[in-house]
């Protein structure tokens, strides 16, 4: 694979590698709450287990955590299997969230990867399938320490170099990672955020975003300085609401 980064390699130049990077469903994008059309959904159901989600990964450009767990209801029309997490961010917490809302950048954005276990039978089958993925993503704006997250934090020097592994002791509870309001989220079909961004993507925004400390946001910045791609054109999609 080509390489790509988010300096000389960055976004502007993954096209050119990567040619699904210049589609029509792309993403981030940012979220225009007065041009959202409302739909009623059934509650989206997510279902972790923390004992089994227990593999910290240094990715080189992020973190990776692998994550055992389902996803249903909402938008989406099977249950999706769980497959991991990671964080994305920038130098300062002015911004660094992948999506926005009105304009408006978080500090950092959680995103928790599922696939559709319904039709296909592993993460590789279903990611260049159309409805291969569900991602569900959270806003992080700075504030209180995340104590689900610090087991993430005090781990981080032991994985010093991309490739590097280590066991999160007791596993990681991925409950931390959700607002406390979940019936509140914008969903769209849209692309993985990061190369060959395959178009295979039903992505969930929450609302409600949650809190890391600036002390974390700080330690997450030691692994790379910024690691967000900037937002992309709708082209026509519609987003939708739960409320």
């Amino acid at each position: 694979m080509a390489a790509w980064d988010y300096e000389a390699n960055g976004p502007a130049t993954w096209a050119k590698s990567f040619p699904l990077a210049a589609g029509k469903k792309q993403s981030p994008i940012d979220i225009d709450p007065a041009s959202v059309s409302k739909k009623s959904t059934s509650a989206l159901v997510a279902s972790y287990n923390p004992a089994a989600s227990n593999t910290l990964t240094n990715t080189g450009l992020s973190f990776q955590v692998s994550v055992d767990g389902t996803l249903s209801g909402g938008p989406l029309g099977n249950e999706y299997k769980a497959a991991s997490f990671h964080f994305h961010w920038s130098k300062t917490s002015a911004e660094g969230s992948e999506h926005t809302v009105a304009g408006k950048a978080y500090a950092a954005e959680a995103h928790i990867v599922h696939y559709n276990a319904a039709k296909y039978a592993s993460f590789q089958d279903a990611v260049k399938a159309d409805d291969g993925l569900a991602v569900l993503a959270t806003f992080i704006q700075p504030g209180a320490t995340n104590a689900g997250v610090q087991k993430i934090i005090d781990l981080l020097p032991s994985v010093p170099t991309k490739g590097d592994t280590a066991t999160i002791p007791g596993g990681f509870d991925v409950a931390c990672l959700l607002p406390g309001d979940q019936s509140k989220y914008w969903y769209y079909p849209g692309s993985l955020t990061t190369p060959p961004c395959f178009e295979s993507v039903t992505w969930i925004v929450y609302k409600d975003p949650i809190q890391l400390c600036e002390n974390q946001l700080a330690a997450l910045r030691k692994i790379t300085g910024c690691n967000f791609r900037p937002t992309l054109g709708l082209c026509g999609r519609q987003v939708s609401s739960s409320f």
